[in-house]
């Protein structure tokens, strides 16, 4: 008997932001709290920022209203101004699993006229089980990925 695995396909999202490939991913690394919405928080207390640390191995976290910290990954790849790979580890319970690794990888691209081509994918979503398509649908949503790639641009051409 062969069993069939649904792979989900991966979110991608390609977007072109008036600012330097090094502006674009300051802002989308260092400038992460500013453009973040509280909207999207696994905290108990509600966010108060989000944080990645700049290097390989550093973590991506939010910090509450009450001063907690809750994790949300790790950085896997960091090279400033081209390229991120962050591990999404939030369950299909929005709750942080050392044991789950999703990626985030985006890429900076260099455009003509001061431009930079940003090319997002978060994959590897089968690896959320049995709820993956459902959650892949809610990255999909109005209020997921595209919606956060835009109030990053917004910061990122300010």
């Amino acid at each position: 008997m062969s069993t069939t695995t649904i792979k989900p396909a991966p979110v991608r999202r390609t977007l072109v932001v008036r600012a330097s490939p090094e502006r674009a991913f300051e802002v989308f690394t260092a400038g992460f709290g500013r453009w973040w919405p509280a909207s999207h928080s696994v905290s108990a207390s509600g966010l108060k920022t989000a944080v990645i640390e700049p290097h390989a191995g550093g973590r991506w976290y939010e910090i509450g209203q009450d001063g907690t910290e809750t994790q949300w990954g790790r950085v896997l790849t960091w090279e400033p101004p081209s390229r991120l790979v962050l591990a999404w580890q939030i369950s299909a319970e929005y709750r942080f699993d050392p044991d789950l690794v999703t990626e985030v990888e985006v890429r900076f691209t260099p455009e003509s006229a001061g431009a930079t081509r940003v090319d997002f994918e978060h994959r590897h979503l089968e690896r959320l089980g049995e709820r993956a398509e459902a959650l892949r649908a809610q990255f999909e949503s109005p209020n997921g990925w595209g919606m956060l790639l835009g109030l990053f641009a917004k910061v990122a051409e300010a």
